[in-house]
């Protein structure tokens, strides 16, 4: 009599190769991430701005004091 199952060698079943998706998609994503912030690099503050943490402010600009019109 022949066995009623045969068992198939690992990588022909769908089981193994549907259980390895999720980390190998995860780790192409961590890939892409990781490109991503080593590609997209920050911009320059220009001249007269002044940042304080996440805060960025408009320096205004040390000029002379205005005059004042006497009546």
């Amino acid at each position: 009599m022949k066995a009623a199952t045969e068992s198939k060698v690992w990588w022909k079943e769908p089981w193994p190769w549907l259980l390895m998706a999720g980390p190998a998609v995860a780790m192409v994503g961590c890939g892409v991430t990781i490109w991503l912030a080593v590609s997209g690099a920050d911009k320059e503050i220009v001249q007269g701005v002044s940042k304080q943490g996440l805060k960025v402010e408009q320096v205004q600009a040390t000029a002379a004091p205005a005059r004042q019109e006497r009546p």
